[in-house]
């Protein structure tokens, strides 16, 4: 009788497990469309937002992989008439000297006029509190902007962002800036990046309002392993399949604001697979498990070719390795619908 209770308790213990393992995996995309995908786990919670264009919008779960019923919040709607008032794109949720900031970019309905701005929120919990508007995060000479991402690096904060050399469109750059407080850039920016394979050069347009062709870097993202600084970016046209992920590299002892400090890889580090049906994976951010030990990339995809720039476009997450010489390893685009592990608790 004893063994027969101990083989029921041991089928069910097995059982358990067994159920509880099938809930701790999770399949891309984690929702069915939202561009620009930023995440930052703080306090025992992912916050999560991406382009919602008309105004600021964040998720909160314990579980990114339950990003589909998890909490969501309008932070912030922009008042009319301004000119931030439209076209919100690439919100990022940054922890700052105890206070919370989402930078974007925004426009007054006409895309030359895209600039950065951000909004300052000092509640514990960035869904509670109020928002407040600080303004635009500019270099002195006002350029177009988009995509800014904030970092620091022996204690200094730094922004890098996707920008034009002059006033008309046709190539979008990476540039770095220092700043003096998380809303005030000091002094002039560097260029760090521009179209330099044929890999970064997709971007015919068919469109009367637009140039005949645009060069694209864009989405630029700070990435650490020990004593190397990366930036991973977009390039080539989101309107293209070819959109895909470049690196910039260079370590913790060089001199950031020098172009020449910094090292391009020739081929993308992270690109569309035909075979597992992802076209156009672009505009990441990265993330760390819960238990700070996995490392993750979060971006956007399309799930079928030519579906460009618009609402097909959906947030996905993989895990990613390091390679023996300390730079970052993706892998290829998992295929939607796999089984994969949740980050680590």
């Amino acid at each position: 009788m004893k063994k027969t209770w101990k083989g029921l308790l041991l089928g069910c213990l097995l059982a358990v497990s067994s159920m509880v393992s099938a809930q701790k995996t999770f399949t891309n995309p984690l929702l069915p469309s939202g561009a620009d995908p930023y995440s930052i786990h703080k306090n025992g919670y992912y916050y999560y937002t991406h382009t919602v264009q008309n105004k600021l919008m964040l998720w909160k779960t314990k579980n990114l992989a339950d990003l589909a019923t998890a909490e969501s919040k309008t932070i912030w709607t922009p008042p009319a008439g301004t000119k931030y008032s439209k076209e919100l794109w690439a919100p990022e949720l940054h922890y700052i000297n105890k206070k919370w900031y989402m930078y974007f970019a925004a426009d007054d309905g006409k895309n030359d006029n895209h600039r950065m701005y951000v909004i300052e929120n000092a509640s514990a919990d960035p869904m509670q509190g109020e928002w407040t508007f600080k303004g635009q995060v500019a270099t002195p000479d006002d350029k177009w902007a988009i995509d800014g991402d904030i970092f620091e690096v022996k204690d200094q904060y730094y922004m890098i962002w996707s920008g034009w050399e002059g006033d008309k469109n046709g190539q979008q750059n990476i540039y770095i800036a220092k700043m003096d407080n998380p809303w005030t850039i000091s002094g002039e920016r560097t260029k760090i990046s521009g179209s330099d394979y044929e890999w970064e050069k997709h971007g015919d347009l068919n469109d009367a309002n637009n140039p005949p062709h645009v060069n694209v870097n864009e989405g630029p993202q700070f990435l650490r392993n020990k004593d190397k600084i990366f930036i991973i970016y977009s390039a080539s046209g989101c309107w293209t399949d070819f959109y895909a992920l470049g690196m910039l590299q260079t370590t913790i002892s060089s001199d950031l604001m020098k172009a020449s400090s910094w090292k391009k890889s020739a081929e993308p580090v992270f690109r569309q697979s035909a075979e597992n049906k992802v076209y156009a994976p672009g505009h990441n951010s990265f993330f760390k498990s819960p238990d700070g030990k996995e490392d993750w990339i979060l971006y956007h995809a399309n799930a079928e070719p030519g579906q460009g720039c618009g609402g097909f476009r959906s947030p996905r997450a993989q895990k990613f390795t390091w390679n023996k010489d300390g730079t970052p390893n993706f892998g290829i685009p998992v295929k939607a619908g796999t089984k994969l592990a949740v980050p680590a608790e």
